[in-house]
């Protein structure tokens, strides 16, 4: 199952939700999608869909979901994160009324920068490119836990 959430801002986010919709209705996403789309006015045509999800039933959607892909919201993407899980952000943009300005995009990029797993997805075309490449890097993953232990434990070590 793929999730999409767009989040509660009050801007609509029609961008993302059209361009999951038509990749469902196109059949290059050829498994179940449910789509969480907060204030945006589009009504997807080929996926499940709700407005608002309640706090449990969103951490379900994520904790089952094969691929999360969300806008750039930090507490979305690194609620993803927090389950192991790798994000794919969307980030809002203002140039197409989606936010005030590009705060997610550059706060993404930054930290991708300092080397956090996520999937950044701009331009959007480049969505299903992302998704097909994604089993792959999932496979390579290493959430930062794990690489915090495992230099905690050879610093344990080394000290005996």
């Amino acid at each position: 199952m793929i999730f999409v959430t767009v989040g509660t801002h009050e801007q609509p986010f029609d961008r993302l939700l059209k361009e999951v919709d038509k990749l469902a209705g196109n059949k290059i996403i050829d498994e179940k999608v449910i789509m969480q789309t907060g204030f945006s006015e589009y009504v997807p045509q080929h996926t499940e869909w709700k407005s608002f999800f309640s706090y449990d039933e969103m951490d379900k959607m994520i904790k089952d979901a094969r691929i999360v892909i969300t806008h750039g919201g930090p507490a979305s993407f690194l609620n993803v994160m927090s389950k192991g899980k790798i994000p794919i952000v969307v980030p809002r943009l203002s140039e197409f009324n989606e936010h005030v300005n590009n705060h997610q995009l550059i706060f993404v990029q930054q930290l991708i920068e300092r080397g956090y797993d996520i999937s950044l997805v701009n331009p959007i075309g480049e969505l299903s490119k992302i998704m097909r490449q994604f089993d792959e890097r999932k496979e390579n993953y290493a959430s930062h836990n794990k690489l915090f232990m495992a230099s905690f434990e050879k610093t344990i070590n080394d000290l005996f």
